[in-house]
This record gives structure tokens, C-alpha cells and sequence, in this order.
């Protein structure tokens, strides 16, 4: 194969990594901007160049073939390397511009994140963003996410985290509730009452609350869980029992007395992580509009979610 040969088929091997990548026809294509019949050929076009096959297809299933995935492994480095000089040349031409994607947890991007876009991008009008709101742990990398919004305690180490802003658990209960049952003094008591809670596999429900030195669990029993904060929150409302659930999605409704906040002199934990952090993969140029985002959202969430 000549060099001017090679030179004319570098977009097909990218297009092969592409679809190492992301496992179907469809999704490559949609990925690089192209039909999925443009993608076939290109696929098609590099095996007669190759001489072997790069890709077996089944009814089923798509992988690479032993040679493909050879050929994947030995130029992913160089386009990776391309992409992010090409975004630092880019980011020089001064203002944050193009195309950003952003994932967010379901209730949090309803209820903080998508309030402060709107502003954001009236600021920083060559900026689009793309949002996916999901509370599937997406890979980052491999579903081309430039941000990810995430409510943890422990960011990942392969990642960039920039900490948004703390967050806290609170108990919350409906007055009418209260009046039937009667207000816990103590997070012992809540083993006599219906306890909401947001399920996670594999691990027993359980409430732990500290004040200085006392600390208490409390497994918990009710009629419902739901693994939304927001589905929680109206379940509560309905008087169903009490909930466990972060400041961002109960200060609306404790500021208008919908909900009371039950044991507020405890530190409550058992669902929820202490910080919101944005996170994206690590790479030595981090895009403009990633790092104006980042700003806005830590200027806009920094007050906090305290009732």
C-alpha cells in the first residue's frame, strides 16, 4: 500500500475505532456525523485495503477480528492525541464555542442543574449544550460525554473532579403525617414508623445518624422505595411516611412548609453522598466551554441547598 494510499484511508481507521467504541453501525455513524451506509463502506473499503477482515458480523452481534482490534489498539493513542490538540488550537480563538454534552443525575438536573443553563448560555451564545439527564453511570469516554454531573463522595481518580458544592441528608415528614403518628425525638424511634427509602443493590436499607460522639442505625421497613429523590419527595407529601432525602430535593417544600424536617439536630446518612462534583475524563487541555460551565455552575450552586 503506497503512503498516499495509507494517507487517504486514516478517517476509516478512525471510523473502525469509532466502532470498536460503540459496538454498533448505528451508533458510530451517528457518532462521526455520517449515514450508516457511509459507515459500511468505510469499514468495507479498509478490509480490501487490509487484505483481512477487521470486523465479524453476525446476525447478533458485531466484534473485531483479531487484526481489527490490533489496529485499533495501535492508533487509538495517535487520534486521541489529534483530538485534543485540535480542541487546545480550537480553544485559542478566545471565546468558550461548540458543541458541549452534559449528563446529570434525573432529579438533580430537573432541579439545579437545567435552572442555571439557561443563563449560562445567554452568557456564552457560540456554546450548545446537549443534555442527557440518566442515572445509568455512563462511561464518559466511550459515550463522547465532555461533563458529567455527579452527587458522590468519592470522584474517581481517572477523572478531572472539580467539587461544585457540599450537600446534606435530611429526614423529612408531611405534618399530616406527624399529626397520625407523632414526631420522633430520637432515630431509634423510627423503627416504629414507615420509613421511604431509595434502594440500592445489594445493600440492606439502613439510616445512620450521629451527634457528636452517639451514633445509631436504623434498618428500616415501609410501604415504598423508589429510586428517585423526586418520586420520594411526592410519596412523603401523600403522607405515605417519612424520607430520607438530599437538601436539593426537599428545600423547596420545607421552605413552603409542604414538608417538616424530622431530627434536624442529627447528621443523617444512608443514600446520598456529602458533595456535587463535575467530572470529565482526564486529558491534558480541557476544553474552554467545559471550564466556563464548571465556573458557572460552582458561582451558582455555591450557596447551597439549606432550607
Amino acid at each position: 500500500m503506497d503512503a498516499l494510499r495509507t494517507d487517504a484511508l486514516w478517517s476509516h481507521v478512525h471510523a473502525l475505532g469509532m466502532l470498536a467504541t460503540q459496538g454498533s453501525y448505528t451508533a458510530a455513524a451517528r457518532r462521526l456525523g455520517i449515514s450508516k451506509a457511509a459507515m459500511s463502506q468505510r469499514i468495507a473499503e479498509l478490509e480490501r485495503a487490509a487484505g483481512v477482515p477487521l470486523v465479524r458480523r453476525t446476525t447478533r452481534s458485531l466484534r473485531l477480528t483479531e487484526a481489527g482490534q490490533q489496529l485499533v489498539d495501535a492508533t487509538a493513542e495517535a487520534f486521541g492525541q489529534i483530538e485534543r490538540s485540535f480542541a487546545g488550537v480550537r480553544d485559542l480563538a478566545g471565546a468558550p464555542r461548540g458543541l458541549l454534552r452534559l449528563t446529570a443525575p434525573v432529579a438533580l438536573g430537573r432541579q439545579q442543574i437545567v435552572a442555571h443553563l439557561a443563563s449560562f448560555l445567554r452568557a456564552q451564545p457560540e456554546v450548545r449544550i446537549e443534555l442527557d439527564l440518566s442515572d445509568r453511570l455512563v462511561s464518559l469516554a466511550q459515550e463522547g460525554v465532555d461533563l458529567a454531573i455527579r452527587h458522590t463522595a468519592n470522584p474517581p481518580d481517572t477523572h478531572v473532579a472539580w467539587a461544585l458544592c457540599e450537600t446534606r441528608s435530611v429526614v423529612v415528614a408531611s405534618r399530616a403525617y406527624l399529626r397520625r403518628h407523632g414526631t420522633p425525638q430520637h432515630p431509634g424511634e423510627l423503627a416504629g414508623h414507615a420509613c421511604l427509602h431509595y434502594p440500592r443493590p445489594g445493600e440492606t436499607p439502613v439510616w445512620t445518624f450521629e451527634r457528636g460522639r452517639e451514633r445509631v442505625a436504623v434498618p428500616l421497613r415501609g410501604p415504598f422505595a423508589a429510586n428517585n429523590s423526586e418520586v420520594l419527595r411526592e410519596a412523603v407529601q401523600e403522607g405515605l411516611g417519612l424520607a430520607l432525602l438530599p437538601d436539593f430535593s426537599a428545600q423547596d417544600a420545607l421552605r413552603a412548609g409542604k414538608l417538616i424536617a424530622v431530627l434536624p439536630e442529627w447528621e443523617a446518612s444512608g443514600g446520598f453522598a456529602s458533595h456535587i462534583y463535575a467530572l470529565r475524563p482526564y486529558s491534558p487541555v480541557v476544553p474552554r466551554a467545559v471550564q466556563a460551565l464548571v465556573t458557572h455552575l460552582r458561582e451558582a450552586l455555591k450557596p447551597g441547598f439549606a432550607a
